[in-house]
């Protein structure tokens, strides 16, 4: 697609349309005969009390692992009776709105938290993708605790969470109500990998389980995500250097006279009239961003890699 968009753009192409951390975990080398093998159920069981610990939930029985986030979202929007109305907090992800459908809901998109709690299955993105926004944890407890009274699911994605300052709910899935779900390939650079965790009762962890079926997370993705959950120090210095990066990036925005609106320190988010004409600039240089057609005035960038910043900068000075 940005070939036919850009035809005499200079390669390699910068592909900054993800918010994907440019700098991958760096794993150990994974042993040969994890791939020769199907993975043991103890490594499925040791990953979820590596997650556990990390995510700050319950307990490992709280937590359900599988291929991506991806795969979770239609799963999890079976568990309510699709009899009535889904709600998502928008604009974001547009996954959650597909998946709902499919599931048999009544979507309804909404920029008005109040009316999550007149729909049996309610989704934040939280911080949200692609604008940053953040809703505070009391008012997420309080609509999982509507949610919990009257037998819906409340959805909380927090696939950023790893880079927010924002306070995750995974803690309080006992409660009822909730759900949370955690990306791994996000923060770790490792979208390829394919894994996601779903956050809840044990009642409800054991009905996602169930419906995944056995071996649903890879060995590989075994070996690596329990090696960089359990990695504080790595995780740290990764927060600090995606800080300084995204402060070069907005440093770089506002020097070609560009404000950013929002965002996380995996991407900044633009929301100015003049996104469609930077798209095309940065097209033009061979950089790709995320543009969004409904909402023209909108455009988001991910961070680039060590060797790109001079690219970007200098197609960003010519516009």
């Amino acid at each position: 697609m940005a070939r036919a968009l850009f035809p005499w753009a200079p390669e390699p192409w910068i592909d900054l349309s993800t918010g994907i951390n440019p700098h991958s975990y760096p794993h150990t080398p994974i042993p040969g005969n994890v791939f020769a093998r199907l993975p043991e159920p103890s490594s499925l069981e040791r990953l979820k009390t590596v997650a556990a610990e990390a995510y700050q939930a319950p307990s490992p029985s709280h937590i359900a692992a599988g291929p991506g986030t991806q795969i979770l979202l239609p799963i999890i929007a079976e568990l309510v009776a699709a009899d009535g109305k889904a709600a998502i907090l928008s604009p974001t992800y547009a996954e959650h709105a597909r998946a709902a459908a499919m599931a048999g809901f009544q979507v309804l998109e909404t920029d008005d938290l109040d009316h999550l709690s007149t729909a049996s299955l309610a989704v934040i993105v939280n911080p949200n993708n692609p604008t940053g926004r953040i809703v505070s944890t009391d008012d997420i407890l309080a609509l999982a605790k509507i949610m919990a009274a009257k037998g819906g699911l409340l959805v909380v994605d927090e696939a950023f969470m790893d880079v927010s300052e924002a306070q995750s709910v995974a803690g309080d899935v006992g409660d009822g109500g909730l759900i949370v779900l955690r990306s791994f390939g996000k923060f770790y650079g490792m979208a390829g990998l394919r894994l996601g965790f779903a956050i809840g009762d044990p009642k409800i962890t054991a009905r996602i389980d169930e419906r995944l079926g056995p071996w649903a997370v890879s060995g590989p993705a075994l070996h690596v995500a329990s090696e960089a959950l359990a990695d504080g120090e790595w995780q740290a210095a990764m927060r600090l250097k995606l800080s300084t990066d995204a402060a070069r990036l907005d440093a770089a925005l506002s020097a070609a006279g560009i404000p950013v609106f929002g965002g996380t320190s995996l991407f900044r988010f633009i929301h100015d009239r003049r996104a469609q004409g930077l798209f095309h600039n940065l097209g033009e240089h061979g950089i790709m961003t995320r543009r969004f057609s409904e909402r023209p005035d909108d455009l988001r960038l991910g961070l680039p890699d060590k060797k790109d910043w001079t690219r970007l900068e200098a197609a960003l000075g010519r516009f």
